[in-house]
């Protein structure tokens, strides 16, 4: 029906098709080789063989002396016990003389175990395969090459088409009687009269669809039943010869629409023929139960619902019928346990079967998709929703399609919500006329009247399912899917008639929904315990505080979306601690993760409406309130154990708490212009901030043990340590980069971004000394140092320049003030050091005082004149001095040893 680029299409899904039922068939023949030979192995090894000859006199005399005295038994012959026999027991040695001195039987012969070499499988699989591939294209192409040439014609073509059919399937039974009369076994993995029947198979296929879809011989009715009888014909060749013909048939049937083209395609006759196909390969399927052919089945119905979708002429009606009719068959012969379908054990959720239904609705989700929501595709969608919810409460194999279903609706709502162009929608006097549709345009009727369909046939079903399985999971698949569809749909529907704006009716509507949640919940919780009863009734718990959630996010600004799912984690992670279900403990962490990709989505939450007031801002209501939730949901989570889950709402609430500060510091900061440049106050700010919070995370990790919060404190440290260097040091330095106005003398910039830093490091060292490694503290002791030595350097800067220290000459003033600053210092860190027995302190007193003499004779000695050189060299001699006298007498003071007593005479 495709001309152009399908032929070579065509021809690679049939080579590939083909190869996948040969390696199938391979496979299951090579297994029934070795039960083979293992059966006679084992035939041999148990035949009883017959006692040994005697000769004709001993035989003669061996009657009258076993008839006088038997011979004594053995010991050992009278504890064991006596052989088990369960084969033929052989003949008494006193038989006919012609028997006894008939020959024993020949043993079996030993079972041929020798792999077949590269040349067998050449000759005797290979060239089998390919050979019945070639012939069944031959007559295709041949067909088509007489099309093309316009050779014949068209009656002759349907003519010789048939002939050839007649003579491969003619040909194929021939050799299968051949064989049986003869006794010669086929090999199985090469079977020749299967791979000739199965050509004739998708030749007769070809012929009957020509002479009806392309030339007009045959009406619509005849090439029915013609068609049929072939299916027919297929499924009974198939029983006879094997899954080699059902793999080949399958595939040539499914090939044949592409092969054999038409350039204006009659999609109706397209699809009557494939579900005549696809009735014939399931039924097959369900006789032999062979999964493999259903599956393969499925797998090709589905791709033929692609053709014409993508066009612009779209023929929805044919479509459609295609996704109901392999629907129904499925139900009828695919899925276990319903109607025709094969036996499954009770309670136990079967692949095939819920796939198989879960594919036609992928199907007619597509088929929605494509024609733009037009009505007849949703009707058959829904239909196909509804049938699935039916076949699934009869058939609890078909259970898994739930979620296909469910996530299909999902999906058609949404993208029905995003078709829309809902930014039309909230203009202040509504859309203008003519552009964008309006909320009541197109079908929104329809889709209204589907969304209340699903979400009661969801909600309802999966209410009256609990308690009817033995199985846990059924139950639990049923209560996911009744919470979690009309939950979808709802959000959907706000989405594309609201556009995520406040509405009242949609709040009510939520309300009504948790209320309705709720009454499930309770009425499951007075329920008697069944299988999966504790799961479901927490899946209901969930779905009435995520209705309640999003009665508030419906009700007030679309901010509180953020919130609302923030507080579903908290509220799941409760429920947690009340029924211990390890689902809840997941869900919360769900909540948890949707939460933050929320916040990388829009990191203002609110878009522009964050406002200007510092902190009481809509920051602080977007991360505050979700940081708290993820904190008590922590809390909570911890006491039931330490596992991923809680790991995750623990980062979520470390993540929230350090991002509500650094977004109010940055707001702060920039007077409500997030995307202002840094500035010298953000980096002092967020450089304590975050120190803050690591000190309490180290303090916090001793108690809780956890994880992730040792590893929050250890990357709130790097950051601070990276926005220290990078940005206070350099970047916003304000004697380097930066002509920043520090503030008064005493009171400024210069006291937040380097003195308080420094005393944060020094705590955080303090908080870490003796629980991380050595380096570690004295990394920090080392930054908080050079964080004190900056303060006083700039501080000093400060006094001779101004609020601005970017510009003007160092005298030689300040350059003596910076050498007295800087000993002093070092003296002062000593005297604490020697107070405190602080080790740490005088080291850090001693690198001080070293950079203080290297700046003396390095810096001074050059820049310095007068007294100002000579005041500097004075104070640092008195100061060494002074320092090497303490060391000598306070802190390694040499202990005299006393004189010896003077001995008495003796």
């Amino acid at each position: 029906m495709f001309d152009g680029p399908f032929d070579v299409f065509a021809l690679i899904i049939a080579i590939v098709a083909v190869l996948i039922a040969i390696k199938a068939s391979s496979q299951a023949a090579e297994l029934r080789r070795r039960l083979s030979s293992l059966e006679e192995v084992f035939y041999a090894q148990r035949q009883v063989q017959p006692p040994p000859l005697m000769p004709a006199q001993v035989q003669a005399e061996a009657p009258a002396t076993t008839a006088a005295q038997p011979p004594p038994l053995a010991p050992e012959a009278e504890a064991a016990p006596p052989p088990l026999v369960t084969e033929e027991v052989s003949p008494p040695p006193l038989a006919a003389s012609a028997e006894v001195d008939a020959p024993p039987p020949l043993p079996a012969p030993a079972a041929d175990f020798r792999e077949p070499g590269f040349e067998e499988r050449l000759g005797t699989r290979w060239v089998v395969w390919i050979g019945g591939l070639a012939l069944a294209l031959g007559g295709f192409f041949m067909v088509r090459y007489s099309i093309e040439a316009g050779l014949v014609g068209p009656g002759v073509r349907v003519f010789l088409g048939g002939l050839f059919a007649a003579a491969l399937l003619g040909a194929g039974e021939w050799s299968r009687r051949k064989e049986n009369i003869s006794n010669i076994a086929a090999l199985p993995i090469a079977n020749i009269p299967a791979i000739l029947t199965a050509a004739g198979t998708a030749v007769s296929f070809a012929t009957i669809y020509a002479a009806y879809a392309l030339y007009g011989f045959l009406v619509p009715a005849t090439a029915f039943v013609l068609l049929g009888l072939v299916a027919l014909g297929t499924l009974a060749a198939a029983l006879l010869h094997g899954p080699a013909l059902a793999g080949l048939g399958v595939v040539g049937a499914f090939v044949t629409p592409i092969l054999v083209s038409s350039d204006k395609p009659d999609y109706w006759a397209l699809y009557i023929y494939l579900a005549i196909v696809t009735a014939a390969s399931f039924g097959l399927a369900r006789i032999r139960l062979w999964r493999w052919l259903a599956v393969t089945t499925i797998a090709f119905a589905v791709l033929w619902i692609f053709p014409g979708l993508d066009t612009s002429e779209l023929q929805v009606a044919p479509h459609a019928f295609h996704a109901i009719a392999g629907f129904v068959l499925a139900a009828l012969l695919v899925v276990c346990g319903f109607m025709f379908g094969p036996t499954v054990e009770d309670g136990e959720i079967e692949p095939v079967s819920s796939s198989s239904l879960g594919a036609y609705l992928f199907g007619a989700m597509l088929i929605v998709l494509s024609s733009g929501h037009a009505d007849l595709a949703l009707i058959a969608f829904t239909l196909l929703v509804g049938a699935t919810l039916f076949v699934a409460w009869r058939a609890p194999a078909a259970t898994g399609a739930l979620g296909a279903a469910a996530a299909t609706v999902f999906i058609v709502f949404a993208e029905w919500a995003v078709r829309a162009n809902p930014d039309m929608l909230v203009l202040p006097g509504g859309p203008m006329p003519g552009v964008g549709p309006v909320a009541t345009d197109s079908s929104v009727t329809l889709h209204l009247v589907m969304a209340a369909i699903f979400a009661a046939g969801f909600g309802i079903a999966g209410f009256l399912a609990q308690g009817r399985s033995n199985s846990a999971v059924i139950p639990v698949v049923w209560s996911a899917a009744a919470v979690a569809t009309p939950i979808a749909i709802l959000v959907a529907l706000y989405a594309r008639i609201a556009h995520l704006d406040r509405s009242i009716p949609f709040a009510i509507l939520a309300v009504l929904l948790a209320a309705a949640f709720g009454a499930a919940t309770e009425a499951l919780a007075r329920r008697e315990d069944r299988p999966g009863a504790a799961t479901s009734v927490a899946l209901f718990a969930t779905g009435t505080l995520g209705a309640l959630a999003l009665a508030l996010t419906f009700a007030l600004e679309k901010g509180w979306l953020t919130i609302a799912l923030a507080l579903m984690s908290l509220g799941t992670a409760w429920i947690s601690l009340q029924r211990p279900i390890p689902v809840l403990r997941r869900l919360a962490a769900i909540f948890a993760a949707i939460v933050t990709a929320r916040i990388g989505y829009d990191p203002r939450i609110v878009g522009d409406a964050v406002g200007t007031t510092p902190i009481f801002n809509w920051l602080l209501w977007g991360y505050g309130l979700p940081a708290a939730a993820f904190w008590g949901a922590s809390i909570f989570l911890r006491r039931r154990g330490d596992d991923p889950p809680l790991r995750i709402v623990e980062a979520a609430a470390i993540l929230f708490t350090a991002l509500l500060a650094f977004v109010e510091i940055r707001h702060l900061a920039t007077g409500g212009r997030m995307t202002s440049p840094p500035s010298l106050l953000e980096f002092a700010l967020q450089v304590c901030v975050a120190l803050a919070m690591a000190i309490g995370l180290e303090r916090l990790r001793l108690r809780s043990h956890s994880i992730v919060h040792n590893v929050g404190a250890v990357v709130l440290t790097a950051i601070a340590g990276l926005i220290s260097v990078f940005g206070l040091l350099i970047l916003e330095n304000p004697w380097l980069l930066s002509s920043v106005n520090v503030g008064g003398l005493v009171f400024n910039l210069l006291l937040l971004g380097y003195a308080l830093p420094a005393v944060l490091m020094l705590l955080l060292s303090y908080a870490v000394a003796g629980h991380r490694p050595v380096a570690y503290a004295n990394t920090i002791a080392g930054g908080a140092l050079v964080f004190a030595l900056t303060y006083l350097t700039l501080e000093i800067r400060r006094f001779y320049h101004g609020p601005v220290l970017l510009y003007g000459a160092t005298t030689g003033a300040e350059q003596y003030t910076y050498s007295i600053g800087w000993l002093a210092f070092g003296v002062v860190l000593l005297g604490v050091g020697i107070l405190v027995n602080s080790e740490r302190a005088r080291l850090a007193s001693a690198a001080v005082i070293a950079l203080t003499i290297l700046k003396a004779f390095v810096i001074d000695m050059s820049t310095l004149t007068g007294v100002y050189r000579a005041l500097s060299f004075m104070c640092l001699g008195i100061v060494l001095v002074a320092i090497g006298w303490l060391y000598q007498r306070i802190l390694f003071r040499r202990q005299v040893a006393p004189p010896p007593a003077p001995q008495a005479s003796t």
